[in-house]
């Protein structure tokens, strides 16, 4: 059970901190919900406090596991099929895992396939999205500003 404060991280939208817990009624059933703010964007994100562990939700990562994520996104080998369905069903599975080393081989994978072929509008906004994941994480956990964190990332990924 987490608190209002705590920095939690979701597998799809991103990590935010808890602003508030509520309860409310959605078909017929009183459930409680954490209200999490995710900083990138402004988002409001409502989540049931009882399917947490089953969505994926858990706590930010440390400064220094942050540190290690981003030191190792300089030797990830991207795999990509270039089967455009699989890629992209392989991807979602690898955003969905809350994993940010699998949404760094993502991102990776996905710069790199832009740079030589570029990308279609659906991998482009899957690159938008796991880049936002991983980079919205790094920002509470570094307790740095979106823009510093998005200029190492590229550093990492160049």
């Amino acid at each position: 059970m987490f608190k209002v404060g705590d920095k939690i991280a979701h597998p799809m939208h991103g990590a935010g901190v808890i602003e508030s817990i509520e309860e409310k009624k959605v078909n017929g059933t009183v459930r409680a919900y954490y209200v999490l703010r995710i900083p990138v964007g402004n988002m409001l994100v409502m989540i049931p406090t009882d399917s947490c562990e089953a969505i994926g939700v858990r706590p930010i990562l440390d400064r220094n596991e942050a540190e290690d994520i981003l030191a190792q996104i300089p030797e990830i080998e991207p795999d990509m099929t270039q089967n455009w369905n699989r890629r992209y069903r392989e991807n979602m599975l690898r955003i969905k895992s809350g994993d940010l080393l699998e949404v760094s081989r993502v991102i990776k994978g996905l710069v790199q396939r832009d740079h030589e072929k570029g990308l279609s509008t659906g991998e482009r906004k899957m690159l938008r999205s796991a880049k936002q994941i991983l980079v919205s994480e790094l920002v509470l956990s570094f307790e740095s500003n979106y823009e510093d964190v998005e200029s190492r990332l590229d550093a990492m990924l160049a």
